[in-house]
Formats: C-alpha cells, sequence, structure tokens
C-alpha cells in the first residue's frame, strides 16, 4: 500500500500540529529536512516565493529572457513579493517522491508546486495542500475546461489551480489512410487504424514501456468502452476495482490485437512519448496518438507536415465516443508555507488567461482557460482546426481515477498487463483485476 502521508487535527495560522504519521513518513521526514532548502526574503525585506517546477521543454534558438514557467515567475513578480523558480527531476513520480518528502517533513519552502493532476487526490487527502476557500476556487477556476478541472479538484472542491492542460489525440500520415481507403471525416477505431496501417507495411505508435505512460493508454481504452479501473474512489483503498468489465476485455482485445499485428514498433515494449516521434515521421509512419508537443516536433519541416493529421482519439469500441487521456500541470500551494495569502495572489496571476496563452506560445502546452484558445497568439503560431480539437478534447477526455492510491495502481496494473503481448483478452482483466484489489488491501505488493 502507499504511504498514507499525514492527517492533520487542528490548524493554526499556515501551519498543521497534532499530525498523525505512519513509520513510512517519518522516515522520510529525517531524509526531507537533510537536504530542506529554507525560502526566505532577499535582503529588502521582499519575501520570497519558492515555486518548485517540472521540467519545460527547451527555448527555441535564439530566444531571449525567462523562458516557461521561469517566464511566468518574472512576470508575476510584484513590489509585494519575488517568485523563484526550483527545478524538480524530469520524472513524474520522482516529482511526487521529492515533493511528498518534503510535505510530510513539514517544510515551509515549498510554497508554490507544479503538480501532475494524477496526484492532486493524494496531495489532498493527504493535507499537502494549503486549503482553497470558495471565492479562490471561483476566481481560479472560472473559465477553465472540465477536463482540467476535474484533474485539478478533490472530493469536488477545486483544490489546486490548473495552469495547462494537455490531451493525446490521433495524428496520421495522409497518404497512409489515402491508400488504405480510410476515411478520417469519419470517427475511427484502433481496430481500423491498426489494420489500415498493417495492411500498408506502416506502424502504429503507442507508449507501451513498463511506466505510467502505458497505463495512461489502457485507461484511455478502459473509459473508451464505457468503463473504468476503479469506482467508489472516495473510499480509499476500498475503492472498487473494475477493469475486469465487458469495457476492460475491449481494451485487452486492442492492446493485444496491435501487440501482434505488424503494425506494432519493434520497440512496443519500451515505447514511450518520445520514441514514437522518428519512426512516426520516417518511412514506416503510418499512426500515432500522443501530446500536444508532437506538432512542435514536425512544424519546421513543411513536406512533412503536409502530409501530417490529425483527428479524435481513437475510439474502443465503434460507435462510442472515445475518452482521450487528459494531462497537464497544475499549481498547489504548499500547506506550511510562510505566506499563503500571498501565495494565492501570485497563483491567481499565474494561472491568468494572459500567462497561459504565452506559456502556450513558448511551449506549445495548452491552456487550461477556455477562452485563451480563441487568442491572435495561439491562432497564428497553430492551425484552428488543431486548437479546436485539443479544447474539445481536453473538455471530453476521460481522466484517470482521482485515488490517493494512484501510484499503487499504477504498479499493480503494470504487473498484469506488461509487456503488451502478454496480453490475453480473455484472462488478463480478470487476473489484474483480482491483483489490484489484493494489492489495495494489503494482501499483496506490487
Amino acid at each position: 500500500m502507499p504511504p498514507h502521508w499525514s492527517t492533520r487535527q487542528t490548524r493554526t495560522g499556515a501551519h498543521h500540529v497534532g499530525r498523525r504519521r505512519t513509520r513510512w513518513s517519518h522516515a522520510v521526514a529525517a531524509v526531507a529536512l537533510l537536504g530542506s532548502a529554507v525560502a526566505c526574503g532577499g535582503e529588502s525585506g521582499t519575501p520570497t516565493l519558492t515555486w518548485y517546477i517540472n521540467p519545460d521543454p527547451n527555448p527555441p534558438e535564439g530566444f531571449e529572457g525567462a523562458f516557461g514557467q521561469a517566464g511566468i515567475a518574472e512576470r508575476c513578480s510584484t513590489d509585494r513579493y519575488t517568485i523563484k523558480t526550483e527545478l524538480l527531476p524530469g520524472s513524474a513520480s520522482e516529482q511526487r517522491i521529492q515533493l511528498a518528502r518534503r510535505l510530510a517533513a513539514d517544510d515551509s519552502s515549498i510554497d508554490l508546486m507544479s503538480l501532475d493532476p494524477v496526484f492532486t487526490a493524494e496531495f489532498s487527502d493527504a493535507e499537502f495542500l494549503e486549503p482553497l476557500t470558495g471565492e479562490d476556487q471561483t476566481t481560479l477556476g472560472e473559465g477553465v475546461l472540465q477536463g482540467a478541472i476535474d484533474g485539478a479538484s478533490w472530493n469536488g472542491e477545486l483544490v489546486v489551480a490548473p495552469l495547462w492542460a494537455n490531451t493525446q489525440v490521433l495524428w496520421y500520415r495522409k497518404s497512409v489512410t489515402d491508400a488504405a481507403g480510410l476515411d478520417m471525416s469519419q470517427p475511427v477505431t484502433w481496430e481500423q487504424i491498426i489494420t489500415a496501417a498493417g495492411d500498408n507495411g506502416k506502424t502504429v505508435g503507442v507508449q507501451a514501456n513498463k511506466y505510467e505512460g502505458y497505463v495512461v493508454w489502457i485507461n484511455a481504452l478502459i473509459a473508451g468502452a464505457g468503463g473504468s479501473i476503479l469506482t467508489d474512489v472516495d473510499q480509499g483503498s476500498d475503492a472498487t476495482v473494475t477493469i475486469d468489465s465487458e469495457a476492460g476485455t475491449a481494451a485487452a482485445q486492442v492492446v493485444s490485437q496491435l501487440a501482434s499485428s505488424p503494425a506494432a514498433m519493434p520497440d512496443l515494449s519500451v515505447s514511450n512519448e518520445g520514441t514514437v516521434l522518428d519512426p512516426f515521421g520516417g518511412n514506416s509512419g503510418g499512426f500515432i496518438v500522443n501530446w500536444t508537443f508532437t506538432y512542435n516536433n514536425y512544424a519546421a519541416d513543411a513536406e512533412l507536415l503536409e502530409d501530417i493529421g490529425w483527428v479524435r482519439y481513437p475510439a474502443t469500441v465503434e460507435g462510442e465516443q472515445s475518452r482521450p487521456p487528459i494531462g497537464g500541470i497544475n499549481i498547489g500551494i504548499g500547506a506550511f508555507s510562510d505566506d499563503p495569502d500571498l501565495a494565492k495572489e501570485a497563483v491567481a496571476c499565474m494561472t491568468s488567461e494572459e500567462q497561459q496563452i504565452r506559456y502556450a506560445v513558448e511551449t506549445a502546452n495548452m491552456p487550461a482557460r477556455e477562452g485563451a484558445y480563441d487568442s491572435a497568439e495561439l491562432t497564428e503560431q497553430f492551425p484552428e482546426d488543431l486548437l479546436a480539437l485539443w479544447r474539445e478534447s481536453i473538455d471530453s477526455a476521460g481522466p484517470r481515477p482521482p485515488t490517493p492510491y494512484w501510484s499503487t495502481v499504477v504498479n499493480a496494473v503494470l504487473s498484469g498487463w506488461h509487456p503488451a503481448n502478454s496480453v490475453d483478452p480473455e484472462s488478463t482483466p480478470a487476473s489484474s483485476s483480482a491483483f489490484v484489489a489484493e494489492v489495495l488491501s494489503g494482501d499483496a505488493l506490487s
């Protein structure tokens, strides 16, 4: 089972006392304190808000000034406070571990943090986040796409502020779909694209390494068939595991079909968001599902870009609308910050439509606020139909189950579904469901 980080009993100002921790939490607290950096004001006495950020893409050649989240920090600093950034590790799981260890130690140096939506429930349930008032929730949630709201909420309330949203679409080579006679103006299924690619000597790129990205694919397949990995997530470790269902079987059929097809990329078992890019842009490219940054990867090659199209994420089951994956980054306020009110003031600026537009132009990480998609800056840089597709996909996405135990669920699912060529629609959903339930109940280790 995952560490149940802490439970706050009482609250005094910005700090929390009377906390109960598991033995694991006490152990990591000691480790965290060794490396803890204390945020403090500069010589001028102006408070410094420390923002722990995930890595941004590299700035384009010739870019001048602060880039990405560092640029937001610079632009949103005022004479009342300065925002400085500290870089987290590249892996989302490592980001989670570093932040959680420090917050388990009541680390006041974390004023702000960039948080993957999949960890929203865990951090909120552990009371690592400064609570948002009703007024805060209105300010930070107004005009935000529903998919992004879902990923920023826990127990029906907004607990972090959406900064940017991400989604996957189906990218395809027009020459391949033309040769296959596939009408891309109509919804397409996974079965159709796998068959089309295989019949024409082309490939379908997915994320199927033994990591969370593979579970993102599995989750989207199950959601697209009308199911879910878990229900009753508010019950914590007593949530109901629902992989063994018609939706789970439909998802396993897609995975199995691709894994046994000539359309599978040779490195399927270790494939990720980056490894699929070159093959798709080469002679073997047929289709990939991938995030919004994909467009910028090919934008400089006009000839190749002319042959690339994009449509909604493929359907798991014909006639049922797909539920695309959703990701992005939310900004949480550390529960132990010495300046929570200033941090809230800063977050309002950092997640404003203006900042989201600027950030999207620089990084191709799309806004969480709906109005930003109509901005002249974005429509100048990206095709309008692609912007509309991203907005639609974010708004109708199928989020990963909002459970504090998501990291545990990921490891348990991977145990039964990896590698992809081991997936059997007749047995994998049932055996996987049973194992996930055992892990959540503490009767097995993933």
